[in-house]
């Protein structure tokens, strides 16, 4: 009996050397695929296939989007990357975003040529991005322009007045938190805003006077907030060309020597923090009347699954369709 009572022991402790072996093993494994794909650039959002043309997409409502912003960084500093085409289809955004986005790229632009390839529409900020590359090229039907900044609040105090709801407050000072929606605007605060307007509006001007074969005159006049199609805009100089993607890989390889056998490789932005497959699963939950999935909610994550025009504040550099 003891001598079965030992081979059995023995036979455990095998078990759990080989667990341990293969378990080790497995990790190795694991760790030599994540550094593989490390080196590859797998794990920054693509792949790098060697000497290549970066597509980067600029679509939809702007914002202060770090994750892009961090890809542009990448960018710049890859020496894989020869040149960079921004594929922009968006009505603009927040003017910061704008500002933060049209830097990034003009950093790029420092260190290799960047073309807009501009799609269905690039107005307001998303023009002001497509003014940081070297060249633009739009199709003849695209929507070009809105240069300009706009300021919206809600006004909801009739409303109030007639449901016999109002909003008291004791602040500071007069301008504190003006305008509000809850009462019609003091003196003197529309006045703060239509300054602070202005000072975003020039400095916009400014921004498209530098970076386009234009005065500020010339400007001043396309600068009314209109919108122009890509014939309109060649005419007034707010682009370079007219034609799509292979028009602008052209002008990368006749003005900037690029070979014209490099291909044109998407990048695309990561943001390792979100996990889409949860966040669908979240909205299946709400959408079969589970209102606790709600409660599930973390305040982090709400600008993923909501339409980011609901988040938008401060000024506004976007064209309103």
């Amino acid at each position: 009996m003891a001598l079965d009572i030992d081979a059995v022991l023995d036979r455990r402790k095998l078990r759990r050397k080989l667990t341990f072996w293969r378990v080790a093993a497995l990790l190795v494994l694991i760790i030599a695929i994540v550094a593989t794909l490390a080196a590859s650039g797998a794990l920054n959002g693509v792949t790098k296939p060697g000497e290549h043309i970066a597509r980067v997409s600029i679509s939809g409502t702007i914002y202060e989007d770090r994750h892009l912003l961090n890809m542009l960084d990448r960018i710049k500093d890859d020496e894989d990357v020869k040149g960079v085409i921004l594929s922009i289809n968006s009505p603009g955004g927040t003017t910061v975003g704008g500002e933060a986005i049209f830097e990034a790229v003009r950093g790029v632009a420092g260190q290799k040529p960047v073309v807009s390839s501009v799609k269905a529409l690039a107005a307001s900020a998303g023009y002001m991005i497509a003014a940081a590359s070297d060249h633009i090229v739009a199709r003849r039907s695209s929507i070009v322009g809105s240069i300009g900044v706009i300021f919206q609040y809600p006004q909801a105090s009739r409303l109030l007045e007639k449901i016999g709801v109002s909003l008291e407050e004791i602040k500071s000072s007069p301008l504190k938190a003006e305008p509000s929606p809850f009462h019609l605007p003091p003196p003197g605060a529309e006045a703060v805003i239509e300054e602070l307007v202005a000072d975003s509006y020039n400095w916009f001007v400014d921004l498209v006077t530098e970076r386009r074969p234009l005065s500020r005159t010339e400007v001043l006049v396309l600068a009314d907030g209109r919108i122009f199609s890509g014939d309109r805009s060649l005419e007034n100089k707010l682009i370079d060309a007219v034609g799509g993607e292979l028009v602008a890989k052209a002008w990368l390889v006749d003005e900037k020597g690029l070979n014209k056998d490099l291909e044109i490789k998407d990048w695309k932005p990561v943001d390792p923090s979100k996990d889409f497959l949860s966040l669908q699963a979240l909205w299946q939950r709400i959408a079969q009347g589970d209102v606790s999935a709600i409660t599930a909610l973390n305040p982090d994550d709400l600008p993923a699954i909501v339409p980011k025009r609901l988040f938008l504040d401060g000024l506004l550099s976007i064209w309103h369709k």
